[in-house]
């Protein structure tokens, strides 16, 4: 590798770490910002709110990658990327000064979601951009190497945010840091952004986009040619659905879901998790580069197919032996004393909407199921004959909920149902805990060998993350012609990514709610990944052999 190679690789590299730092900063903070900026919302709403306006970033990055992907094809790699990260930059710093909804009400949190937009929008242009550049840069036969370096960024990026977080958190303390210390992270951002803006302006232009410019063969039109043309239409689809829809949910389970999944469901302590998160990051990160570099030997589609296969067939033991490895009071529990809900169909809502008050559950297997949910008790659902009255039963104990009226307005239970709910919640809360059912796991010690049992399950999720993350890159560059690279791999790796991956940790949520078991969720990136697996054996061929120049 060159000294020129490195300082490509070095200067793209370190940009994307950069702007996955600034994108996953909101993501890290979403509960303080809540607090923030939805002042006017009670609790469950400010997070939900939060999460939405995290959201919105993920659900506009595609179109982000149809603008700045065309800029790309049309202007060059270099000064594209130069303008992405200079929104990405200064929206994050703008989040640190933004004043909250305590100064200027409903300005605050419309601004905020604007400038979450335009996170997402930057962040759509700059990963094709970076991977691009990369790629036309490497020696046929190491493009694999070379742009696995990129692939490592979105967990880099995660790592450093929480890494700057816990710094900040503990130099100033939880007080400090939930009234105005949260600021802090965002602001550092602005430091970022002038070490990026400054090393990018000193690359060159891509040489592959370079002497297409210079043959005068630049796409005057990437956008039509890219989704217009059918043959070129055909390559993004299969893209996105043989590869990179299952690439983006086993990242987001193996990255994110996994730290929900220890906190919310298994009740490890926040702070404990995350370490158990980073170590495990650690350990995997350098696989990106390994499965990389394996690629450009043995072939892309290979490694990408082991790793959605894996997940397929393996996600429900790891996750069933996470819950014995983190807290294995739970997996004791529910082995011995089941929760069941029996109830008439009818009387049932959908219990995962994100909107959902308490009031608007009413029936008595709507108090039950709420119930258990807060308790994050996993249940199994029995359907009762019509008109049978709802009962839960925990072990050998049978609980039978109330029913509630709500005041006119609709905005709470009316007394006589406000303390029956009460009574009912608080009699589920002491059955669970007579069936032990705790209600926190036990502090796991550091370093012990149950720590490193998690760390081992964790590991495991991360590098099925590396074999399908780690030579992507390299397959969707060589699957397109130069003239319309920046386009046409941009946008199938935003919606498998912003979509089917972004989006992951809300539908896990709502089938987990839905159903009442605790595992449901994990039906969702399987499917996927299953299909995506099908799709693409049978239809996307290898490319580690092709020639990026032959088709300009």
């Amino acid at each position: 590798m060159t000294k020129e190679e490195k300082k490509v690789i070095f200067a793209s590299s370190l940009g994307t770490v950069f702007e996955w730092y600034d994108f996953y900063l909101y993501g890290s903070l979403a509960a303080i910002i809540g607090k923030q900026f939805f002042a006017a919302l009670d609790p469950t709403a400010q997070f939900i709110a939060s999460l939405l306006a995290f959201a919105a970033g993920f659900i506009v990055r595609p179109f982000g990658a149809l603008v700045f992907g065309r800029l790309g094809d049309m202007i060059g790699r270099k000064y594209t990327f130069l303008v992405t990260i200079l929104i990405m930059g200064l929206s994050t710093f703008i989040v640190g000064i933004l004043p909250n909804y305590a100064t200027i009400g409903m300005a605050a949190p419309i601004i905020l979601v604007g400038l979450r937009i335009l996170q997402g929008l930057a962040l759509g242009g700059e990963y094709g951009g970076a991977a691009t550049y990369v790629a036309e840069h490497a020696p046929h036969g190491k493009r694999g190497a070379y742009t696995s370096w990129i692939q490592t960024t979105a967990t880099l990026g995660l790592m450093l945010s929480l890494m700057v977080i816990l710094g900040v958190r503990t130099a100033l303390g939880e007080q400090a840091f939930a009234d105005w210390g949260w600021r802090v992270p965002f602001i550092l951002s602005i430091a970022l952004l002038a070490i990026s803006v400054w090393i990018r302006l000193s690359m060159n232009e891509s040489p592959a986009f370079k002497k297409m410019k210079d043959e005068g063969k630049t796409s005057k039109a990437p956008l039509s040619e890219s989704f217009g043309q059918w043959k070129n239409l055909k390559i993004v689809l299969l893209a996105l659905f043989g590869l990179v829809m299952g690439q983006g949910v086993v990242w987001y389970t193996g990255q994110f879901y996994a730290l929900f999944f220890l906190t919310s469901v298994l009740k490890v302590d926040a702070g404990t998790a995350n370490v158990l998160i980073a170590v495990s990051l650690i350990i995997g990160t350098p696989f990106f580069v390994i499965f990389g570099t394996l690629s450009d030997k043995i072939g892309r589609k290979p490694i990408i197919l082991a790793g959605l296969a894996l997940a397929v067939l393996t996600y429900f033991p790891i996750f069933k032996a996470l819950t014995q490895a983190a807290n294995p009071a739970l997996a004791q529990a529910q082995a011995t004393a089941q929760i069941t809900v029996s109830a008439d169909p009818a009387t049932c809502s959908f219990q995962g909407s994100p909107v959902a008050r308490e009031v608007d559950f009413t029936s008595g297997c709507d108090i039950a199921k709420r119930a258990l949910t807060q308790n994050s008790a996993s249940y199994e659902n029995v359907a009762a004959p019509a008109g049978t009255p709802t009962t839960i039963k925990i072990g050998d104990k049978q609980i039978t909920p109330p029913t509630a009226a709500v005041l006119p307005g609709g905005h709470k239970f009316d007394e006589a149902s406000a303390a029956s709910v009460a009574a009912f919640k608080k009699d589920v809360s002491e059955s669970l805990k007579a069936a032990g059912y705790p209600p926190k796991a036990q502090p796991i010690g550091f370093m012990s060998g149950q720590w490193w049992n998690v760390v081992a399950l964790l590991t495991v999720l991360v590098i099925y993350v590396t074999m399908v993350y780690g030579p992507i890159a390299a397959m969707l560059v060589e699957l397109f012609p130069t003239r319309i690279r920046y386009t046409s791999m941009s946008l199938p790796y935003h919606i498998g990514n912003g979509w089917f991956g972004g989006l992951l940790p809300s539908i896990t949520f709502a089938m987990v709610a839905q159903n009442g078991n605790m595992y449901h969720g994990l039906w969702y990136p399987i499917v996927i990944a299953a299909v995506c697996f099908v799709i693409g054996l049978l239809f996307v061929k290898e490319t580690k052999d092709v020639n990026i120049y032959a088709n300009d």
